[in-house]
């Protein structure tokens, strides 16, 4: 029904936190361009502040490399049974969430329209967070939630999720019971 991958700035910004990092690096630029603007003439001070300009681009060029490379390895994917995702860069795993797992889907929504959709688990079905980060709802460490995290046009993934879902969890399901008074034949 539904197939698609997160977003890598939004898997930048959300998951790897990277504009935190690159505000780390503006205050220490900044802090260390105010400690030697006393101490020498302003072309030296500019150059001692550097440094820490070219770290934060370094940090943000791995940062945002990673992010590339989660987004490209993963797949996401909704159909009228269940949920699969294949996540991992390194090791790759994919993880199977029938509907009949799954207690409840919340949905994060940012401003871009970019979104998570967290799966609540229910019954015996445990996850390792790290294992699913960053596909894992944060700061959830106790339960750990699948997440389809920072996906594009994230209000109509989880309409189709619910749909699905509604779909699949209203069909009668039919057993079979042998009766318990069967003799077998000789």
């Amino acid at each position: 029904m539904w197939q698609g991958r997160p977003d890598t700035s939004a898997l930048a910004r959300d998951a790897l936190n990277i504009n935190w990092v690159m505000g780390y690096f503006v205050v220490l630029a900044a802090w260390r361009f105010i400690s030697v603007i006393d101490l020498m003439p302003i072309g030296q001070a500019i150059g001692a502040t550097l440094p820490f300009f070219l770290m934060g681009a370094v940090a943000w060029l791995l940062l945002y490399g990673i992010a590339l490379i989660q987004a490209r390895a993963t797949m996401y994917t909704i159909t009228t049974s269940r949920i699969a995702m294949r996540i991992g860069a390194a090791l790759t795993l994919t993880i199977n969430l029938p509907y009949r797992e799954l207690g409840n889907a919340a949905l994060d929504l940012r401003k871009n329209g970019t979104g998570t959709i967290a799966l609540d688990t229910t019954g015996e079905t445990k996850l390792s967070y790290l294992v699913l980060w960053p596909h894992a709802r944060p700061w959830t460490f106790g339960n750990t939630q699948p997440a389809l995290r920072c996906i594009p046009n994230a209000e109509r993934v989880a309409r189709i999720l619910a749909d699905a879902a509604e779909a699949r969890i209203s069909t009668p399901q039919i057993t079979r019971i042998a009766p318990g008074d069967a003799v077998a034949a000789e």
